[in-house]
This record gives C-alpha cells, sequence and structure tokens, in this order.
C-alpha cells in the first residue's frame, strides 16, 4: 500500500495536539489516534486503486509476446495496436500500458487534467509518467475538471485517430473518472460554450451525475457510443476505472465505448424537471430534434469488451483490512452513498448518534424517534447495497474502536459563490450534526475525502472533522452556518485552526469516487 502511494503529503498542516484544544488531555489524545488512523485508512484506500498495478492485473502478453489477454478475451498483436484515453487517472494507466506493451503500440492519443505531469514529477510519482520518447500524445487540459477549448482538441484528435482505423485494428480504450470534462465534443451547430453553459445550470439545480451524463451524451459525438463508432470496424477494448456508483459502463465518463440507451425524450424529462427547457440554445434544439427523427435508431457495440479494472469497493475493501490491523471492527456501510448533501449529513449524524449509543449499551443514548428517523432516511437514498442494520447489531457486538466506511458521491445545490467541494462541504455539515447533542462517553471522528485529491476547484482532498467542531469555530469567529450558505467550505476549513482539518494528498493518479469515515471510540 505504502510503496504505491510513494508521496502523499501530510493530512494536516499543524500538530495534531493543536487539533482538538478545549478537550481533556484523554480526550485529546483519543483525537490526535483517530485523526492519524484516518489519515492512514485513506492513504490504503487510494494506494489500492493505483492505476498501474490495477491495469497491470488486466491485461497481460503471452510469452510469444503476439497475443494480448483482457480477462479471457486474446487479441493478435501484429502491429496494429493504438490506445486512446481520458480521465484523471489515465497518465498513470498510459505510463503502465506502454510499459507493459512496449514495441506493440503503434500509436497513442491521450486526454488529461491540466497540470498533472508537472504534478506528478514534483511528486516524485515517475511511474506516473509516460517516458521521453513515448509513442502516446499527450492532451493536458479541463481545468477544475471543466472542459475547455484544451481538451476540446483533445477530443478531436482522438476521434481522428479513432476513424482512421481498419478491421485489422485494435484500440485500447483507457478511460477514468474526470473523462467526460476531457473529452468534449458538441455536435455541430452546438459551441462547447454553448454545452458548458447548459451542464453548469443543470449541476447548479441538483443534477445527478447519471442525469448530466444523459444530456452530454445526447449532445456529443464521441460519448454514449460515439468512440466506439468511430472506430468501428476495429476491435476496441475499454479499460475503466469507475467513479461513479453502481460501476454502470455506460455512465462512467458519459460511456464512450457504450450505445446510450438514452432518447431525445428522455433529456426532454430531465430539461422538465429541473425548469431549463425555454433556456435552452437554439442549437440545441436542433441538435436534439435532429436526433428524434434519425431514420438509423441507436447504434451498437458489438465489437467492444468493456472491463471494470478499479471501483471504489476495491479501495474500501483495502481501507477495511487496514482498520482492521489497527484495532478497529470495520463495516463497509454502502458503496452507494448519494443523494444531496443535506441529508446525507443528517444521515451520518444521526447515524453516529445511533451506533455511537449501541457501542457504549447507553440507555440515554439515541431516542427510539432518532433510530426510526436514521431507517427513515436510509429508506430515502433507495440505495441497493445498504447494511444499515446489519452493520448497528455488529456494532452492538462490538467490544471496543469502530470504524464504519462507504463510499460514494453526495450531489451540493449551489447557492453561494463560496469555494468548496462536495467533500468539505459534507464534512462541514457533519461537523454541524454532530455538535447538536451530547453524544456520551464516545469519540466519533469523520472524514470525507475525494480520491482522485483534489475536491472541487480546491487544493484539498477533502475534510475530518469532530463533535467540538462548531465550538472550535464559534471561538474563532467563525459562523457555520453562513459558510454553509455561501457553499464556501474550504474557506472556512481554510480559517479553521490554520487549515488543521483539511485533507492534503496531491493528486493522487486515480478517482474511484470519495471515501467517508465514520470513527467511533468508547472513552
Amino acid at each position: 500500500m505504502a510503496a504505491a502511494l510513494q508521496v502523499l503529503p501530510c493530512l494536516v498542516r499543524a500538530p495534531l495536539r493543536q487539533l482538538i484544544w478545549g478537550a481533556p488531555m484523554a480526550r485529546l489524545a483519543s483525537g490526535v489516534a483517530l485523526a492519524e488512523h484516518a489519515q492512514q485508512l485513506f492513504e490504503s484506500a487510494v494506494g489500492a486503486v493505483q492505476p498501474g498495478p490495477m491495469l497491470q492485473k488486466a491485461l497481460s502478453l503471452d510469452p510469444d509476446g503476439r497475443t494480448l489477454k483482457v480477462r479471457d478475451r486474446s487479441f493478435q498483436l501484429r502491429q496494429n495496436l493504438y490506445l486512446v484515453g481520458f480521465g484523471k487517472a489515465v497518465l498513470g494507466m498510459a505510463a503502465a500500458a506502454e510499459e507493459l506493451l512496449g514495441q506493440h503500440l503503434v500509436q497513442g492519443v491521450i486526454s488529461v487534467p491540466k497540470g498533472i505531469r508537472a504534478a506528478m514529477e514534483c511528486a516524485g510519482k515517475q511511474e506516473m509518467l509516460l517516458k521521453p520518447h513515448s509513442r502516446v500524445q499527450v492532451f493536458e487540459g479541463a481545468e477544475n475538471n471543466l472542459p475547455d477549448h484544451d481538451a476540446l482538441r483533445a477530443a478531436l484528435a482522438i476521434q481522428q485517430l479513432a476513424e482512421g482505423l481498419t478491421a485489422d485494428d485494435l484500440l485500447l480504450v483507457l478511460i477514468s473518472g474526470g473523462g467526460s470534462a476531457l473529452l468534449p465534443a458538441p455536435i455541430p451547430p452546438i459551441t462547447l460554450e454553448e454545452k458548458q453553459m447548459l451542464t453548469k445550470l443543470l449541476a447548479a439545480h441538483g443534477a445527478t451525475i447519471q442525469e448530466l451524463n444523459t444530456m452530454r451524451k445526447a449532445l456529443s459525438q464521441l460519448k454514449g457510443g460515439g468512440l466506439a463508432q468511430a472506430a468501428y470496424p476495429a476491435q476496441v477494448v475499454s479499460l475503466i476505472l469507475s467513479d461513479v456508483v453502481g460501476d454502470p459502463v455506460e455512465v462512467i465518463a458519459s460511456g464512450p465505448t457504450v450505445a446510450s440507451a438514452h432518447n431525445v425524450q428522455d433529456c426532454l424529462h430531465i430539461l422538465n424537471r429541473y425548469g431549463l427547457r425555454a433556456a435552452l440554445p437554439r442549437s440545441v434544439k436542433t441538435v436534439l430534434s435532429r436526433a428524434d427523427s434519425d431514420p438509423r435508431g441507436p447504434h451498437t457495440c458489438g465489437h467492444v469488451l468493456n472491463v471494470i479494472m478499479g471501483s471504489n469497493m476495491l479501495a474500501l475493501a483495502e481501507a477495511q483490512k487496514q482498520a482492521e490491523v489497527l484495532g478497529y471492527r470495520a463495516m463497509v456501510l454502502s458503496t452507494a452513498i448519494q443523494g444531496d448533501v443535506k441529508s446525507v449529513a443528517q444521515f451520518y449524524g444521526l447515524l453516529a448518534r445511533v451506533a455511537g449509543a449501541r457501542l457504549i449499551s447507553s440507555t440515554a443514548g439515541a431516542s427510539v424517534e432518532e433510530d426510526a428517523k436514521l431507517h427513515e432516511l436510509a429508506a430515502e437514498f433507495q440505495l441497493p447495497d445498504l447494511k444499515l442494520e446489519e452493520v448497528l447489531e455488529a456494532v452492538a457486538e462490538a467490544r471496543g474502536p469502530v470504524c464504519l466506511l462507504a463510499g460514494g458521491e453526495p450531489t451540493v445545490q449551489l447557492h453561494g459563490s463560496g469555494k468548496g467541494g462536495r467533500n468539505q462541504e459534507l464534512a462541514l455539515r457533519v461537523g454541524a450534526e454532530l455538535g447538536r447533542w451530547p453524544l456520551g462517553p464516545i469519540d466519533v471522528l469523520f472524514l470525507s475525502g475525494g480520491t482522485d485529491g483534489q475536491d472541487g476547484p480546491t487544493e484539498a482532498a477533502g475534510a475530518w472533522v469532530m463533535p467540538e467542531l462548531t465550538i472550535q469555530a464559534a471561538a474563532e469567529g467563525l459562523d457555520v452556518a453562513t459558510f454553509l450558505d455561501h457553499n464556501d467550505s474550504y474557506t472556512f476549513f481554510c480559517r479553521l485552526q490554520d487549515g488543521a482539518h483539511l485533507l492534503y494528498t496531491g493528486p493522487t493518479g486515480t478517482n474511484v469516487m470519495d471515501t467517508h469515515l465514520l470513527f467511533l471510540r468508547p472513552q
């Protein structure tokens, strides 16, 4: 685990002993230990899904060097192998692929986040970098995870490579989170700016990533199976590092190698739901009306093999293992946490109270009403893999510290013009929830971090909190509610104890959504 990461800067900037001032010494020591353990578990989760090792598990060459094996499929190599890729983890994936494939690789084009090569070099992650005479051309773009003209140039280069392939060729497609922003190719006459405007409007109104991707696919030349169609009749193998709940290949990076199952009516339904149909540019209306009357109907992708090579589930499994090594009873609650960040924060606040009461067998802990509210919230999320009752029963049987793990991607509805990300906003909201009630003789810590190392347009991956957060903030003249009203969580955490609660990793080279850790330790 540690070797895979090599360089991960410290979780906090200030000494840990300064973080929980005002608490009794015993509680202070326990809080320090929890914070250190939170760092270790987050690092282990990220380390488990590094692109190089994941790719080497998915791909192998026969000893004769003429056959590429991908899971149970074999492909003949005869100077016919090409590579394209797009996403936050694709630089490391491409480096590992070229290392493995060597001279078999004829040409490649990848689209990666702006500044990622310099960041990896600065972090000393040479394994994430292509060799000086690489056959893979690198485009950097999509600053702050937003499509731009640099990413558009990359997408057009990828499209050009794909369209030049023949039936004798094999195209290896590397896909990871952030791929949608790095592969913008709007259908003419839609401009990049018009497509961006519509995407921003939808996101600001709380549209889910699934809804955003439905719209992106409908308006793109390459998404929704468009790249696979461009490469036809070549064989296509996609290796995917998933950053989407449930790992649906048609949603990750908007499914460029998966035929879209959505139609124009689905798009109109989404636009109506958020009251945006009247705001559509004329070009978007033109493309949607043209698609609705396309006599060819939806295309298929029978020449494509899609393989999920890494996911949030793998990251949490490794963190769970490390938690057990550290002496915790560790359980994965869900890998599919989604929904409005306010509701998710309320859920975690109630979970801490209900689970904490069961852990210390407190009759003065959570009430029957709170237990019922927790289950009600859980039902509203409609999470297919949620193990709430199983986890609560295990907590009640535990005789020591507990660590509950989860993953997913909550959504934030933007109301203010502050700076932050969903992980920092979730942590801040959970901190406020934890401070609402006395939790009894138990120490609690919650961490939320993005596995890509960048939470929104900030330098932080996320943040961690304890129940003392609101008191600490008030002592420094910081009003939690005001910062939340302005979606200004990054500014809040920068000011609170000189940024000590922020999670800094730098770019991790991977991306499998977010990691949530809830620690409960009896005093």
